[in-house]
């Protein structure tokens, strides 16, 4: 590999796209009207609809369909918990950060809300009218926690979506182009292999999208104030390994496309799927499995489930290390790919 011919492809195409205003202007002004919007509109309270976890699936089903009071009341999504210590600590920890509005432990006849929390009031409340003796069905339990808003819940997933699409773009659609353009077909003839070419295109757009993803991260947590937990060392790894599986998978999508008009089809394909099933704009609990598992194959969803560990409950390095290896699997497999049918013509 020659560092000369690497070096001088990777500064011809930073050169490229920084004289090309429109689009770095709409790189970086695209999530913070986003994140602005958001944060505007919900001023900083959760969402509306109530979610009550319950622990143990055959309780919940039997609830709901035994008993008329409280388990049947309109507007409530119940969402079973499996009856293990780990997923009674995650539900619990839910319970705290508001989102989860009540947990329920019917084998036991326990309950816990949030006190700070106005959704778990009014949720008791509603509970109380349903029942005759409530006092003497449920024991209640209280946790306390600092709210979680809305907005910040969603900046990770707005961030990696931002990530998702300029990396996807950006190198990509460019690859295709240069094949169209003839660009590819003059750079074969020249000593530079496939290889130097390919990784400068990953290194140019690596940098670029770091550096407006942090822009954008620091711009707007001035004005909206993030909540930030964890290590931002940690975030910066996470942003790294999800920038370089999402350039992977452009390479991949790239490798062989000669239409412009095909390779946006299939890039769309590809990205608006991963947008709405990977957790950016709403939670994925209580969806279908198939779904759930479905949105596991996506590497923005573990972009984002790593970022929200991070951010909103302090996960270090270990604890997000299967998020991690996933992504670095995913990234060797999209550039193995792309390497192995690339073509110049």
């Amino acid at each position: 590999m020659s560092w000369q011919r690497f070096y001088a492809v990777f500064v011809a195409r930073n050169r490229e796209f920084i004289r090309d205003h429109a689009a770095l202007a709409w790189n970086i002004l695209f999530p913070v009207l986003i994140v602005a919007g958001f944060g505007f509109a919900f001023n900083g309270d959760a969402p509306n609809q109530f979610k009550v976890g319950v622990i143990g699936t055959d309780e919940l089903r039997q609830a709901t369909t035994s008993e008329p009071g409280f388990f049947s009341t309109r507007y409530i999504q119940f969402i079973p918990v499996t009856d293990t210590p780990e997923a009674r600590r995650v539900a619990l920890t839910k319970v705290e950060r508001h989102q989860l509005d009540m947990l329920f432990e019917l084998n036991n006849n326990h309950y816990w809300i949030n006190r700070e929390s106005g959704n778990g009031y009014i949720l008791e409340r509603v509970l109380n009218g349903s029942q005759s003796a409530p006092t003497s069905i449920y024991q209640r339990e209280t946790v306390s926690g600092r709210e979680i808003r809305y907005v910040d819940w969603l900046i990770p997933g707005v961030l990696g979506m931002n990530i998702m699409f300029s990396a996807l773009f950006g190198v990509g659609y460019v690859i295709v182009r240069y094949r169209k353009n003839g660009v590819l077909k003059r750079l074969h003839a020249t000593p530079l292999t496939a290889f130097e070419f390919l990784s400068a295109q990953v290194i140019s757009r690596l940098w670029l999208i770091m550096a407006i993803t942090i822009a954008v991260y620091v711009g707007a947590d001035l004005f909206i104030g993030f909540t930030m937990h964890g290590s931002y060392a940690t975030l910066l790894l996470v942003a790294v390994l999800g920038s370089i599986s999402m350039i992977s998978l452009g390479l991949a999508v790239a490798a062989r496309i000669a239409s412009e008009e095909l390779a946006g089809g299939i890039l769309n394909f590809v990205s608006w799927p991963m947008m709405f099933l990977s957790g950016v704009w709403f939670s994925l609990e209580g969806l279908h499995p198939a779904v759930q598992k479905l949105a596991l194959t996506f590497p923005l969803t573990h972009v984002i489930n790593a970022a929200r560990s991070v951010m909103i409950d302090g996960a270090s390095l270990w604890d997000i290390g299967p998020e991690l290896i996933t992504l670095s699997l995913m990234s060797l497999f999209f550039l193995a790919l792309g390497s192995r049918y690339f073509r110049w013509q």
